[in-house]
């Protein structure tokens, strides 16, 4: 739960006189971040919440469905037909979806191969122990908060799931927390979490858990992209 050039350096060199040493630095590159799905909830303290995060497998053409609370599907490779309400999307490698707690979705996969997602769940401690996607999906927990989220307060939230891009080589930003709390999953490169001056690599795979107040703060120090999920 988040709560969220080079034609340049040679037109200015053409323009400076033949002794001149001026130069345009050019702005270091930006953090980008993709708003995958996102809904609004009007609450989060009727319950205690968890963040729970599991990994799905479908065969080509198999059929499964999710009953449970509210989560947020990201397709990670192929594709998966997800009928709810009365319509169909076909989520392709890169996108989501989020489902509503309660609702029931139908799910497909794709025949040009296996289907593979990621659900993230903020689910009550009832839902925890409950099928994410029934047979013949194969399903891997990745992670659930051994105790309710913490320090949520009274009022609306944005329940949201963004992709995060930070560029090769970049620094570590300034301290910070969350409104709300946060579970993040990384896709590929390796970034720098920093928590109570204490700096850990984070490979793919990992997931990292912020509750509310965590001062933290991410960098970039390899060589190639950080690319993360914020859920």
């Amino acid at each position: 739960m988040q709560f969220r050039t080079t034609g340049l350096l040679l037109l200015g060199a053409m323009a400076l006189p033949a002794s001149g040493t001026a130069q345009i630095t050019p702005a270091p590159p930006a953090i980008t971040r993709t708003v995958i799905a996102a809904t609004k909830l009007p609450t989060v303290t009727d319950v205690p919440l968890h963040f729970k995060a599991v990994s799905v497998t479908l065969q080509p053409d198999e059929k499964s469905g999710v009953l449970g609370a509210n989560g947020i599907l990201y397709q990670m490779s192929g594709s998966t037909e997800v009928a709810l309400d009365g319509e169909a999307k076909m989520v392709n490698a890169g996108e989501g979806l989020f489902i509503a707690g309660g609702k029931t979705a139908a799910l497909t996969a794709g025949s040009g191969g296996p289907s593979t997602f990621l659900h993230f769940f903020l689910a009550p401690a009832v839902d925890l122990g409950r099928p994410a996607e029934t047979a013949p999906a194969a399903v891997r927990e990745l992670y659930r908060t051994a105790n309710p989220i913490p320090d949520l307060k009274p009022g609306g939230y944005d329940l949201n799931l963004t992709r995060v891009t930070f560029p090769a080589r970049m620094p570590s930003n300034p301290p910070h927390h969350r409104s709300g709390a946060a579970l993040y999953f990384i896709i590929s490169g390796t970034g720098a979490n920093t928590v109570d001056g204490k700096t850990e690599a984070r490979g793919p795979g990992s997931l990292i858990y912020e509750p509310y107040g965590l001062v933290h703060q991410w960098g970039n120090p390899g060589d190639e992209p950080l690319i993360f999920l914020a859920f």
